[in-house]
């Protein structure tokens, strides 16, 4: 459970970026302190920032960018890409397409999964099998967004074994049948400003994307400089923004986390509303299980509760698609 975290703290990770392939990493001293830091993270608040993350500054700004470009495009062009259901869901929304909790949200998006080939995970993965749906235009869009999931899921893998070590003492705790072949989900977001949704609510609210949790490990948060959407609940209720940091990543846990850690991390509500008159657009990768992972607690983590058995149990694969399934119109 949150605390009434007022703040969301900056972790500087090099350390364990520069480490990562060192067998002896869980020994090196500036390891150990930015594992306690994800730790304290990870139970005051389930969110943090990292800096020193080793990802290009000029690569996050272009994807930001080229995301831009295809939001600009007529609605005509961007329907080119439309997702359905025989796509595996993927593909673009439209404005208020998208449900959080019986409501629509006022943002527009490109949802893009890990591809599964047909048959890959049997009657599990049915729903979700197909191939990304990327735009012509702007050109070198799947080419730059490719690379960028590439480092993303890299970066994902180093923070997660800090965690490991933080719950479990172990690095490879949570690979192998957890996450040794990890899913991943990007979703490049659009909202709209307070002048530029005139005349275009199809909600009849306000809210870029409504309260919610993540479904899966860990989610990097790219967002807009300059425009402070993203808030996160804290244990009172309140509303404790997350202002975009230069050089930084915002990142949360998600309900998976929270089952193996046996509820010692929560996965924090949280929404986006974008008071601003600036159109924004938000680029977040998740780093999931496996697909056909089986998650339960860890008992490391049960034995540190106490004993207690506080999480229930999911199967990946299941639990996205019950998302997907009832997420959009």
């Amino acid at each position: 459970m949150a605390t009434d975290f007022k703040s969301i703290p900056i972790i500087d990770i090099s350390p364990l970026v520069a480490k990562f392939r060192d067998p002896d990493m869980a020994q090196d001293p500036t390891v150990c302190e930015v594992v306690k830091e994800l730790d304290r993270a990870c139970r005051e608040a389930g969110f943090f920032y990292v800096k020193g993350h080793g990802i290009p500054d000029s690569l996050i700004k272009e994807v930001k960018s080229l995301t831009h470009k295809f939001f600009d495009l007529p609605y005509e062009e961007k329907l080119k890409i439309k997702m359905t259901a025989a796509a595996g869901y993927r593909g673009y929304q439209r404005l208020g397409e998208n449900i959080t909790k019986g409501i629509p949200d006022m943002h527009e998006a490109i949802d893009c999964y890990r591809e599964i080939k047909a048959g890959m995970y049997g009657d599990l993965g049915k729903p979700m099998e197909g191939c990304n749906q990327w735009p012509l235009d702007p050109p070198n869009f799947k080419q730059l967004m490719e690379e960028y999931i590439g480092l993303c899921t890299d970066l994902s893998r180093k923070i997660l074994r800090g965690i490991a070590l933080a719950l479990a003492g172990s690095v490879d705790a949570l690979e192998g049948e957890i996450a040794g072949d990890a899913f991943w989900v990007l979703r490049i977001i659009g909202y709209p400003g307070v002048s530029s949704a005139e005349g275009q609510d199809l909600t009849g609210n306000d809210i870029g994307c409504g309260a919610h949790t993540d479904y899966g490990l860990l989610t990097l948060v790219n967002q807009d400089d300059g425009i402070t959407a993203l808030q996160v609940r804290n244990l009172s209720g309140e509303w404790i923004s997350a202002p975009p940091i230069p050089g930084t990543f915002v990142c949360n846990i998600g309900d998976m986390l929270k089952i193996w850690s046996n509820g010692l991390y929560d996965s924090t509500l949280h929404r986006v509303i974008n008071n601003y008159p600036k159109y924004r657009v938000c680029i977040a990768y998740f780093y999931e299980p496996n697909f056909d992972a089986a998650v339960e607690p860890l008992e490391i983590c049960i034995k540190r509760s106490g004993g207690i058995r506080k999480a229930g149990k999911a199967v990946y694969g299941e639990h996205l698609v019950g998302k997907v399934q009832t997420n959009f119109v």
